[in-house]
């Protein structure tokens, strides 16, 4: 059955979903975190659960994970019980979510900090894991945070990524900037996705060596999709929450036009990349 939710939480709901605190327009991830959607990365949960088979966790992992949002890979980085895990994420807004996951292992902790400078130790994790957020930044920063892996990272250590992806690598100039203003304007975040070539180039570049690399549609706002990540109930609540708040609706329906719009280009890739024994 369906929670019914009084004329006051609905109000509150609507400008919760469609604000932040200072009124400001909510990015589209934690707009559909707001009304209740869990998985928040470009390939879904499937592209997710490849990716974390092909980089291997085990029970002797020392495990960080940038940007962990609302905890979803989280717990299924937790539930193979590594040896540490650390969550490193500069908002606040995921952060009651990814507390409640980790209360009461007292080898996991949350960490506030940005990506590109976590103030943790040189080679203190073997495995790193960040998904959907390295496409919200420019080159300078894509390249930071990942020297920032590269450095937290053992000889041996594993990178993991998932994230928006343009394709084919040949891809012209004007449709991937056009891509990256249509995206910029409907999700409120400086969405800079790259092709298969240019996230592998960033990798190599900064001494990693890809071990693997996958891909998936980018469907993230599909019924399909929606229901494939998150469950039948889980959806039916998300979809119910979406029809309570016409202005939300509205944003999703601008959101979801423009990832049909260029489907032919857009799609998401998942990379493991590793850092050479002699580094």
């Amino acid at each position: 059955m369906l929670r019914r939710h009084s004329p006051e939480q609905r109000e509150h709901l609507k400008e919760s979903a469609l604000n932040n605190g200072d009124n400001k327009p909510t990015p589209g991830h934690w707009l559909l975190a707001k009304l209740g959607k869990k998985v928040l990365r470009p390939g879904g949960l499937a592209l997710t659960q490849r990716l974390l088979r092909a980089a291997t966790p085990s029970s002797t992992d020392r495990v960080v994970e940038f940007g962990p949002g609302v905890g979803t890979t989280a717990k299924i980085l937790l539930a193979g019980q590594p040896r540490s895990y650390t969550g490193i994420d500069p908002h606040p807004e995921g952060s009651e979510a990814v507390h409640a996951i980790i209360s009461g292992l007292d080898f996991a902790q949350l960490v506030i900090a940005d990506a590109q400078n976590t103030g943790l130790d040189a080679g203190c994790a073997d495995l790193v894991v960040g998904e959907a957020m390295l496409t919200m930044q420019g080159e300078k920063a894509k390249r930071a945070i990942i020297a920032e892996a590269f450095r937290l990272l053992a000889p041996g250590g594993r990178y993991a990524i998932h994230e928006l992806g343009l394709r084919p690598d040949d891809v012209p100039d004007a449709v991937e900037e056009e891509i990256r203003r249509a995206l910029s304007r409907t999700i409120n975040v400086n969405a800079r996705p790259l092709t298969a070539a240019q996230w592998k180039t960033l990798l190599e570049e900064e001494g990693f060596i890809i071990r693997y690399e996958d891909t998936n549609p980018m469907a993230l706002l599909e019924p399909g999709r929606i229901i494939a990540d998150e469950g039948l109930a889980g959806a039916l609540r998300f979809f119910s929450n979406v029809a309570r708040n016409p202005r939300a609706r509205e944003r999703l329906l601008a959101m979801r036009k423009v990832f049909r719009a260029h489907h032919e280009h857009l799609c998401a890739f998942a990379f493991v990349a590793v850092k050479p024994h002699e580094a």
